[in-house]
C-alpha cells in the first residue's frame, strides 16, 4: 500500500511559511509524504537560506509555482500580490497535481493555508481531499466569519470600509476589537484594504470546502475563539524546539553566534527585541528605538533585518554600536525559537505576529508589544488584556515611541514578577497540551489517521 501524499501550500509570507512547514515535518515524522508548493519567488529564498539539506529529510519535495508578479514587482505590497497569485496560481497549481499524477504518483489530499481558498477550490474541483490550515489565531479567523454581522451592525460597509469607530466584541473572552484595527483596514492603501477584505470574505466561505480544519493554537490561549470558530481544530503551539530540532522556511540566513553570546549573559538578564519579517521604520523611530535600548542600561539582542529601515547606511545613531558594544548584540536574523527558549532571556519586545506569540508563550517569556500592521493589534490585545503577561508602549504625541518610554516600559515589566509568573503558568498549559495525550496532541493524531484512511 503507497503512503500518503500530502500537497501543502502556504499563503507566500514568513510567518505563514514556517508554521506549515512545521505541520509538514511533523507529518513526515508518523509516515507521510509531502510535496511544499511555494511561489518561485519564496522557494528561491527558503531553498538559498536552507543550510542543512537533511533538515527536510527524502519526504517532504519542496517544488514551486509562478505568484502571478513579475520579477522587479513588490511582493510586499500584499494587495497586489493577492489579486495576482489569485488570477495565476489556481491554474498552475492544477497544472502541478496533473503533472504529478502522471508520474504515478497520487495526491492524497491537499493541505492548504486558510488564505489560500483558491487551493481549496482547484482541490474540489479535482475531486481531491481538503484540509485547511489557520496559521494565526483563531479570534482573527472568527472576526472574519463576522463580517456579515459587522456590515448589518453598521461597523463597516460592504466594502470593508469602518463607519463606526468605537470597539466591539465578538464574543466574551475574545479580545475587544478597534474597527480601525481590524485586519484589512491597517494594511497599506484604501485599494490593498479592499483586495485584503475580499480575502478575507471569501477565506471564510472557502474554508467550508475543506473536510479538516486545523490551527495553530491551543485550546488554554483561545477557549472562546475556538468556540466560536468551531470547525478549526487547534494543534499548536507547532514549535520545532519542543523537538529539539531545527526550524526550516526561513527568509534570512539564521546567525547562530548569538546563541554563544547568550551563554556569556547573567540568567533572564536580555531584553530580546524582533518584528518579524514584514515592520519597516522610519529613521527617526529606529534611532529613538536604539536610544531606548541603550538607556535601558541592561544586555539586549536585536534582530536588525537589512530591510528594516529605509535608510541603508549609518542608520544607527552616531557612536552607537560603539557604545553598546560588550552589552548590545545586533543580528540580521536569529534563530528566534532558541533564542527564546534560553535561560537568559528576560522579556521580548515583539510586533506580536502569532508565531512570534505563540513561540514567547511557549517559553514563558513576558512581552512589551510593538504591533506594526494586520492582526497584531489583535494579538497585542490577547496578550496585554487577556493573558496579562505584556505591557503596550504609549506613543508621544508625535506618533514616536520615544526613548524614555521604551525604558519606563522595560522597566516596568521586569520589576513586576507577577507578568514572569502568569507567563509561566500559560508555558506550563501549552506543555500539556501538546504532549502526547494533550488536546492539541489528540487532535493532530486524529487527523494523520484521517489521512491515512484515505488511502485505504
Amino acid at each position: 500500500m503507497s503512503i500518503p501524499h500530502v500537497l501543502a501550500i502556504p499563503f507566500p509570507a514568513q510567518g505563514h511559511v514556517i508554521p506549515l512547514m512545521e505541520v509538514s515535518k511533523r507529518l513526515v515524522e508518523r509516515g507521510i509524504q509531502v510535496t511544499f508548493v511555494n511561489t518561485d519567488f519564496i522557494h528561491k529564498r527558503v531553498v538559498d537560506v536552507l543550510m542543512d539539506e537533511d533538515l527536510l529529510g527524502d519526504k517532504i519535495r519542496l517544488v514551486s509555482i509562478p505568484d502571478g508578479l513579475e520579477p522587479g514587482e513588490d511582493r510586499n505590497d500584499l494587495g497586489l500580490l493577492a489579486e495576482a497569485m489569485f488570477r495565476v496560481m489556481p491554474g498552475k497549481l492544477a497544472e502541478l497535481i496533473r503533472e504529478t499524477e502522471e508520474k504515478g504518483e497520487k495526491i492524497t489530499c491537499i493541505l492548504a493555508d486558510g488564505s489560500t481558498g483558491w487551493a481549496l477550490e482547484v482541490a474540489q474541483k479535482m475531486n481531491i481531499p481538503k484540509a485547511a490550515f489557520w496559521p494565526a489565531s483563531v479570534a482573527l479567523f472568527a472576526s472574519g466569519l463576522s463580517i456579515p454581522k459587522m456590515i448589518s451592525d453598521g461597523i463597516i460597509n460592504d466594502e470593508g470600509v469602518v463607519i463606526k469607530h468605537q470597539k466591539f466584541q465578538l464574543a466574551t473572552g475574545i479580545p475587544d476589537m478597534s474597527p480601525a484595527n481590524l485586519t484589512w483596514a491597517c494594511i497599506g492603501d484604501a485599494a490593498t484594504q479592499k483586495i485584503i477584505f475580499k480575502v478575507m470574505v471569501t477565506m471564510s466561505k472557502s474554508a467550508e470546502l475543506a473536510d479538516w480544519f486545523i490551527g495553530n493554537t491551543s485550546c488554554d490561549l483561545e477557549p472562546a475563539a475556538l468556540a466560536f470558530a468551531r470547525r478549526i481544530l487547534p494543534i499548536g503551539p507547532l514549535l520545532a524546539n519542543h523537538r529539539l530540532d531545527s526550524s526550516a522556511g526561513y527568509f534570512w540566513p539564521e546567525d547562530s553566534n548569538c546563541l554563544k553570546w547568550l551563554d556569556q549573559q547573567p540568567h533572564k538578564s536580555v531584553v530580546y527585541v524582533a518584528f518579524g519579517s514584514f515592520t519597516v521604520f522610519d529613521q527617526i523611530q529606529f534611532q529613538e528605538l536604539a536610544l531606548g535600548l541603550e538607556l535601558c542600561n541592561r544586555p539586549f539582542l536585536w534582530v536588525v533585518r537589512p530591510d528594516i529601515t529605509e535608510e541603508k547606511d549609518d542608520a544607527y545613531p552616531k557612536g552607537f554600536e560603539e557604545r553598546i558594544s560588550g552589552r548590545g548584540k545586533l543580528v540580521g536574523w536569529a534563530p528566534q525559537q532558541k533564542v527564546l527558549a534560553h535561560p537568559a532571556i528576560a522579556c521580548f519586545v515583539s510586533h506580536c505576529g502569532w508565531n512570534s506569540t505563540m513561540e514567547g508563550a511557549s517559553n514563558g517569556i513576558p512581552f512589551l508589544c510593538w504591533p506594526y500592521f494586520a492582526d497584531q493589534f489583535l494579538n497585542e490585545s490577547y496578550i496585554c488584556d487577556l493573558w496579562r503577561v505584556g505591557l503596550r508602549f504609549d506613543r508621544h504625541e508625535s506618533g514616536i515611541i520615544r526613548r524614555e518610554e521604551i525604558k519606563r516600559k522595560v522597566d516596568q515589566l521586569l520589576d513586576d514578577h507577577n507578568f514572569g509568573k502568569r507567563a509561566s503558568d500559560i508555558k506550563e498549559k501549552l506543555a500539556n497540551g501538546i504532549e502526547e495525550g494533550g488536546e492539541s496532541d489528540k487532535n493532530f493524531s486524529n487527523f494523520v489517521q484521517w489521512l491515512k484512511a484515505l488511502r485505504a
